[in-house]
């Protein structure tokens, strides 16, 4: 892998983490619509991945850090009684909505990723997540549903069925936070509700991935491009995610403020189009 080829996938998780767009599916994908020929499951690309993933969580951990600092507060008892049992609330409903994916993941991830993460498949998964993100909105209106909930009233239920959503993001090529984005309108949350939920659930998610692969790296003999490589990705994915979720925050917070409910639309349109467009040169 070249320097640019490294700051290019840098760039591109940094994008694709937060929004509901699947980074993985694009990992996939960009290197076989470019014709680059990187191993990814090489030991030796591990480290790099390992720190887009340090990389994109310093960056989520930043824009929430307001968050993470109530919660850490409660929990000890600085902020009394009703804020330690808000922060122990908090940290439940993010247990429970992480089990499923911890559940089925780690029965079945390998399979999946082994039979799925061809680039054609993966293409018309991101297709299909394109159609997730747009059907899950014309449902809801359709059935005029509407938001009627925010994170303080959200239920051990409500998180397990996020949760359940998220497992579709095993498949290369859904989104995880697409998908439970669209688990949290269903359980009436609004869009920006729906994402803070989502990249809150995404942050203990990437510290465990981060944790298990650099058990795994262990061991390895590291030159200094790769070292260097790896260091310079963490800094470009983590800027890039950094704006990406700032970004999408406050594009949520004017949609919910003007009543848009196809919020989504964009990026399922994005999605259905970047999946055809890949397909077609995979495909020739």
């Amino acid at each position: 892998m070249s320097t640019y080829q490294a700051v290019i996938l840098a760039i591109v998780q940094g994008i694709t983490e937060p929004f509901p767009v699947s980074s993985l599916g694009h990992a996939v994908l960009l290197p076989a619509v470019l014709h680059w020929h990187i191993d990814e499951h090489s030991p030796l690309f591990l480290p790099f991945l390992t720190m887009l993933h340090v990389g994109t969580l310093l960056a989520l951990a930043s824009v929430f850090w307001k968050d993470w600092k109530t919660i850490f507060l409660g929990l000890i008892g600085r902020l009394g009684p009703q804020g330690r049992d808000d922060a122990l609330r908090m940290c439940i409903l993010l247990a429970i909505a992480t089990l499923p994916a911890v559940i089925v993941g780690g029965l079945f991830e390998h399979r999946l990723r082994q039979v799925f993460a061809t680039p054609l498949l993966v293409a018309g998964f991101l297709v299909l997540n394109g159609f997730l993100l747009l059907g899950t909105e014309w449902l809801l209106r359709r059935a005029r549903l509407r938001a009627n909930q925010n994170l303080d009233t959200l239920m051990p239920k409500d998180a397990f069925i996020i949760g359940c959503w998220q497992c579709l993001a095993l498949l290369p090529g859904l989104s995880r936070s697409g998908a439970t984005m669209n688990g949290g309108l269903t359980r009436g949350l609004d869009h920006l509700n729906a994402a803070r939920f989502s990249l809150l659930m995404a942050q203990p998610i990437i510290l465990a991935a981060s944790v298990k692969e650099s058990w795994q790296i262990r061991n390895l003999s590291l030159s200094y491009e790769i070292l260097y490589q790896s260091l310079l990705g963490a800094l470009i994915a983590g800027f890039t995610a950094w704006l990406c979720s700032k970004f999408l925050l406050k594009f949520f917070h004017h949609t919910d403020a003007e009543g848009d409910t196809q919020a989504l639309a964009p990026f399922g349109i994005y999605c259905i189009s970047a999946g055809c467009l890949a397909a077609f040169v995979i495909s020739r």
